[in-house]
């Protein structure tokens, strides 16, 4: 009984060893992330996804971070959701380089440079604009008289707004594709 036993728990220790270095080897994290509400429209099946670090998978390395381009249209709040549950945020943006390569994703993703969210807000208070990966809001690209509030309830930051593609304040309700942002 007891040989049974020992050759039952190797068993079980090359097994746990080989998941240990399958999951090392591919950079996935050892726990997967939280379900997604029922509700979710994301681009990927949530239940069954694990966060990979690194730029795979359709992200595009640029300037020490990745970059994602989702088409699917969201309203701000579940692009955000989105971009958390792949291991990121909405993306900030911190210069004109940066700036231009998310245009770029989106042109190629979508051959037209649409309006799409990133992840400025000034929910919490009117005027205090901030990124919600927590980076300090320095660059913008707001476009003239922008941000306006219009109705008093303007309060994501969409981007390539009209003919110089610069940015808008929008009601965070409006359906819009996304750009996610993540450390590799």
């Amino acid at each position: 009984m007891k040989i049974i036993a020992i050759t039952f728990t190797m068993k079980t220790l090359t097994l746990f060893a080989l998941v240990c270095a399958m999951t090392a080897l591919t950079g996935a994290d050892a726990v997967p992330e939280a379900k997604a509400d029922k509700d979710q429209t994301a681009d990927v099946d949530l239940d069954k996804r694990w966060v990979i670090r690194g730029c795979f998978g359709g992200w595009t390395r640029f300037n020490g971070r990745c970059f994602l381009y989702v088409p699917r249209l969201m309203t701000w709040a579940k692009a955000e959701k989105n971009c958390v549950a792949m291991g990121g945020n909405l993306a900030s943006v911190r210069n004109i380089k940066e700036y231009h390569e998310l245009q770029r994703l989106i042109v190629i993703g979508s051959h037209a440079y649409k309006e799409t969210w990133i992840g400025g807000t000034d929910a919490q208070e009117e005027k205090l604009w901030f990124w919600s990966d927590g980076t300090p809001f320095r660059y913008s690209n707001w476009c003239r008289r922008q941000p306006n509030n219009l109705w008093g309830k303007q309060n994501c930051l969409q981007m390539n707004h009209g003919a110089q593609k610069c940015w808008d304040d929008r009601q965070c309700n409006y359906a819009r594709p996304s750009v996610c942002a993540k450390k590799p």
